[in-house]
């Protein structure tokens, strides 16, 4: 986390506006690891990461108003369940499961950002690029979900295509005022019914929050 704040300093430092930010990291990894901090390490890179540069960006994305937060998410988010009790996964460790259980994080932080985001000029979406082509996000996946990969691989988004989706995201003019949205291939579209449970996305951020103690 400390990584994340000197980036969080820098980029504030060298410029005065910031028109887009796009969250775009993700780790699918088959043990559990943890970081300098002792947080798993699929769970810090794909949602607390995110969480905490953007709040520490978030005063500088409101002087810079209109400006955009662009989270990448997941399909695998539908398969997420979070365990308040067991967040770091210490007693059970599945590495697809882990990720899904991240995914819907961000999914939930993405829609309580722009609620609290409302009326100030920056919106906040998801962006599902879709099970893009040549990535080692699945690779934890039982065999039989692999096999099946595998012959669909021809089928799969490419990262040309994956990339014009983000592009499309972040300049598109008829988005200038979507906030709170999920967005794929290029339209808006639902997401999973408990990443709209707006208990569970304020109780998740109150928890991030303690866990990552953004400054800005």
């Amino acid at each position: 986390m400390e990584g994340v704040r000197r980036v969080a300093a820098e980029l504030s430092e060298r410029f005065d506006r910031l028109d887009v930010l796009i969250n775009n990291a993700g780790v699918d990894v088959g043990r559990r690891q943890t970081t300098a901090d002792g947080f798993e390490l699929t769970f810090a890179v794909n949602y607390l990461a995110p969480f905490l540069l953007t709040n520490s960006l978030l005063g500088l994305l409101r002087a810079s108003a209109p400006a955009r937060v662009l989270n990448l998410a997941s399909s695998g988010h539908r398969g997420g369940r979070l365990d308040f009790d067991d967040l770091q996964h210490e007693r059970s460790f599945s590495g697809q499961g882990v990720y899904n259980d991240s995914k819907l994080a961000l999914v939930l932080f993405t829609y309580e950002l722009a609620r609290r985001l409302e009326d100030s000029g920056v919106t906040a979406n998801c962006v599902d690029p879709g099970f893009v082509r040549g990535t080692n996000i699945g690779r934890t996946l039982p065999f039989a979900y692999k096999a099946i990969g595998a012959i669909l691989m021809p089928f799969m988004t490419t990262p040309q295509k994956a990339a014009a989706g983000v592009a499309w995201a972040s300049t598109a003019p008829e988005l200038a005022a979507v906030s709170g949205a999920y967005l794929k291939r290029g339209k808006r579209v639902t997401s999973s019914k408990e990443s709209h449970d707006p208990e569970l996305a304020r109780r998740l951020w109150d928890v991030t929050e303690a866990l990552v103690e953004p400054t800005a």
